[in-house]
């Protein structure tokens, strides 16, 4: 990324005068944000039933106008049991991530709640999302994030679809983050993000001190309850605001976005007559997790990037935005797995079949507010 775009989006975290976001909104968008992207190493097209592009995230074909989310391909276990195909061992599995995934977030977070940084290194792919799909930085980039590198197990590779086809060869789905990559066998193990994180919670304890050990998002008692909430919360509001966002028509986006909304109520409830601080009471758990990397993103890109706009967090749902907000400025494995630059630039930048000028709103200002601040309206 240019140095003068990085100086002048931290500028923006710190302004509040409209004059002075006017002229560098103005700054920020005659830049040109898209370094080429270096040839790909292996020539193969992606296939994925028929003929869309990768950017495409609805087929121009379907006339429903519906996003309909791909399967994840790759559901293999890392497992401590005796005779395991994929056992635990420290260094052996390398984790791809993009922070500006939601699914990817819940895999870094989950990390390092669990004290898997020096067990399970990661590679982040740059922001931007073009039509050979998720690439990695190169070398003489200076992008934001740590990690956010070549790849280091594989120096010839430049995109992540290289990695899905050195362990299928005829791949023909889309090339997703996260993955969860085995170095021995040199294949990936899961791209299921839903997945990856339950391994996390027990299967490397072995490996780990008496205080991550006892680390558990997923306790029994509550594992019913995880269990349902993890299936409305993710059509209606993690996949949800997908809907909203990639529907090309008026009636599948209505349709999409009320029911966003009428689960974003249900969840505004919940969180304002249990009088705890996490969802499921005093302990973090799966549902924290899964829901926080949408919330994250509602305000800074999916209010106006997504047409979810009938409300936002910071003022429309005040039990949701200190849940929030509690996560993000009190447990570092929320705040330091978060990095808003990435999240903006790749929504705005990568999405040329919803916003074709790849324009990135400088607002709302900051991305997360502090927690004992309020929005103006809230104040009065």
């Amino acid at each position: 990324m240019f140095p003068a775009l990085r100086r002048a989006y931290q500028l923006a975290q710190h302004l509040s005068s409209s004059s002075v976001l006017s002229k560098l909104s103005s700054s920020i968008i005659s830049k040109n944000l898209f370094a080429p992207a270096p040839p790909l190493a292996a020539t193969r097209t992606m296939a994925t039933g028929n003929s869309a592009k990768i950017t495409d995230w609805v087929n121009p074909a379907d006339k429903s106008g519906e996003f309909k989310r791909q399967v994840s391909s790759f559901r293999n276990w890392i497992s401590r049991e005796a005779g395991a195909e994929f056992p635990p061992e420290k260094g052996r599995y390398h984790l791809y991530v993009s922070y500006a995934c939601p699914w990817a977030h819940r895999t870094l977070i989950t990390r390092k709640l669990k004290g898997l940084e020096e067990i399970i290194p990661y590679t982040s792919v740059h922001w931007h999302l073009g039509s050979g799909g998720w690439r990695f930085a190169t070398a003489d980039e200076n992008i934001p994030g740590d990690n956010t590198t070549p790849d280091p197990l594989h120096p010839s590779f430049t995109h992540l679809r290289e990695i899905y086809f050195e362990s299928e060869p005829d791949y023909s789905g889309r090339f997703t983050v996260p993955v969860l990559y085995d170095t021995k066998t040199k294949r990936i193990v899961s791209n299921e993000s839903s997945e990856i994180i339950r391994m996390f919670y027990h299967e490397f304890d072995d490996l780990l001190s008496e205080e991550y050990k006892k680390v558990d998002p997923f306790p029994a008692a509550l594992q019913s309850e995880i269990d349902a909430s993890n299936e409305w919360i993710y059509n209606d509001v993690n996949n949800g605001v997908y809907k909203s966002g990639f529907a090309t028509t008026q009636e599948a986006y209505e349709r999409a976005v009320t029911t966003l909304f009428s689960s974003l109520d249900r969840i505004e409830e919940h969180l304002a007559s249990s009088n705890s601080p996490y969802y499921f009471g005093d302990r973090i758990t799966e549902a924290d997790i899964r829901l926080f990397t949408t919330i994250v993103r509602f305000d800074p890109v999916y209010v106006q990037h997504f047409k979810t706009n009938i409300r936002d967090i910071r003022s429309g749902y005040p039990a949701i935005h200190a849940w929030l907000r509690k996560l993000y400025w009190d447990i570092p494995a929320f705040r330091e797995t978060t990095q808003f630059e990435h999240i903006k630039f790749h929504y705005t930048k990568s999405h040329t079949q919803i916003n074709q000028f790849a324009i990135t709103p400088v607002g709302p200002l900051p991305d997360i507010l502090p927690k004992d601040e309020e929005v103006r309206a809230i104040k009065k």
